[in-house]
């Protein structure tokens, strides 16, 4: 096995999305180089990594049934070919049981989203014959529909003794911001987050697959993200949480308020915010309606001002979503059954990552296809976001999801600093810093995380002053 600061990287043409074997071969690649399997042509690229008995689960990015923009689903989620040869590979374990699950965002249809991609009649073939395969699973306990354009939610889909509750307690990394009632996920109740997230009080609802697993491969596409910079190994870790009132992902107001919402002080979108809150207090769909007009109006308002940040932590400054996520990394990483977190890590955590066609633009749910045509795989999410962050064309330094995975905290997730992590495979070998840089051409950001861009790359937007100085 290589050292957890190594990160390789494969080739991968768009071929890996259409032909199993050339999809198998990427993976034995990555494989090799890691020291997890593959050595010989009879062993399988998981050989040394899943023990006899091994409960494993596959964690991919599902995140929405389709694109908010006009570019499809192929930059947006895994893609169902690499899920596809993970999972038989790692069937050719001794492994006990294999799971695939995740919890998309709330309004995902889920069911269109795996007969599109061609997950369900795989997987309906795939269980037919393996009676160690589970999946597709869907962790959300609760869903969304709209009804005249206005949110509705059905909740109590999953039965709650199929997951762990977790307090971090005073050891959450949201400790230090908490206490003043800010906490927000722009379309829940704000009441139900107060239940879950106070001084003192940090709480995380963890699928049991996840928390009983000996191993779990994490499999996430690499994108930007208009509220963390960039989603790859360490944001993907929303989805094994099966409530999202349990995430944090903004405090409420400017940045001149004591919140991160957006930069500065906005009379307008402290208006904003105050209908989002209302709306998402009431359970008539009457009052819905008629805060979601109001809703639209302060919309224009900003959008006639040319606002491209809104209300909902789309910036760089943004100091809340990253917390949320590295306190899931340790809960994954150390989270015991009865939900509490152990001394040292309770399973095998790897990550295989979809950068074959990446996302960029205004993501992740208007992802933009950038052609990657790369595979990354490591033992670390840290070193692989530091990665993945520098092929995007950020300095992973501006990154705060990125440069605190590096931090000396209660359960750390690395024990080396970011200048330690090192690439092999497609890119050379040697350290990340001097070998990984962005794709060629003008790339696209997220309006709020232009200021992340390292110097030396380039953007097709117009860098304007950054936003923390504003």
């Amino acid at each position: 096995m290589t050292r957890p600061d190594t990160v390789a990287v494969a080739r991968a043409s768009r071929a890996a999305y259409t032909d199993p074997a050339a999809a198998r071969a990427s993976l034995r690649e990555l494989a090799r180089a890691l020291g997890w399997g593959a050595g010989a042509d009879d062993e399988t690229p998981f050989a040394r990594l899943v023990p006899a008995g091994a409960r494993v689960v596959v964690k991919p990015n599902w995140v929405l049934h389709d694109n908010r923009g006009p570019w499809g689903i192929e930059p947006l989620v895994t893609h169902s070919m690499l899920i596809r040869t993970v999972v038989e590979e790692l069937l050719g374990t001794a492994a006990a049981r294999v799971t695939v699950g995740d919890a998309p965002l709330q309004e995902c249809d889920f069911e269109r989203l795996v007969e599109v991609n061609g997950i369900a009649p795989w997987a309906r073939e795939l269980a037919a014959r393996e009676p160690r395969f589970r999946g597709p699973l869907d962790y959300r306990r609760t869903k969304s529909t709209e009804v005249d354009g206005v949110r509705m939610e059905r909740e109590g889909l999953v039965p709650l003794d199929r997951f762990v509750l977790f307090d971090l307690g005073g050891d959450s990394l949201l400790e230090p911001i908490a206490g003043d009632g800010r906490f927000r996920v722009t379309v829940y109740p704000p009441d139900e987050l107060a239940k879950t997230h106070a001084r003192g009080r940090h709480q995380y609802l963890v699928a049991r697959d996840i928390i009983e697993a000996d191993v779990v491969v994490n499999m996430p596409k690499l994108k930007t993200h208009k509220k963390a910079g960039v989603t790859c190994a360490l944001k993907n870790l929303i989805g094994i949480n099966g409530n999202k009132e349990f995430l944090p992902h903004h405090r409420l107001g400017g940045s001149g308020s004591g919140g991160d919402c957006y930069p500065g002080a906005d009379p307008v979108k402290q208006a904003l915010e105050f209908v989002f809150d209302r709306a998402n207090s009431t359970r008539s769909h009457t009052a819905r309606r008629a805060w979601h007009l109001g809703k639209r109006a302060l919309d224009r308002v900003l959008h006639e001002r040319g606002d491209e940040v809104g209300v909902e932590g789309a910036w760089s400054g943004n100091d809340t979503i990253w917390r949320t996520c590295l306190d899931l990394n340790r809960v994954l990483l150390y989270g015991r059954v009865d939900g509490t977190l152990a001394p040292t890590p309770q399973r095998r955590v790897v990550h295989v990552v979809d950068a074959i066609v990446a996302g960029q633009g205004d993501g992740p749910l208007n992802a933009e296809p950038l052609d990657l045509g790369l595979l990354l795989a490591g033992s670390s999410a840290a070193a692989v976001d530091h990665v993945g962050s520098r092929l995007l064309g950020y300095d992973p330094a501006l990154i705060p999801i990125v440069s605190h995975a590096f931090d000396h905290f209660s359960w750390p997730l690395v024990d080396f600093p970011a200048s330690d992590v090192q690439v092999i495979g497609a890119l050379g070998s040697g350290r990340a810093d001097e070998l990984v840089h962005a794709a060629e051409g003008e790339l696209h950001y997220p309006p709020g995380w232009r200021d992340a861009v390292a110097p030396n790359e380039k953007t097709k937007n117009t860098r304007g002053p950054s936003l923390r100085e504003t």
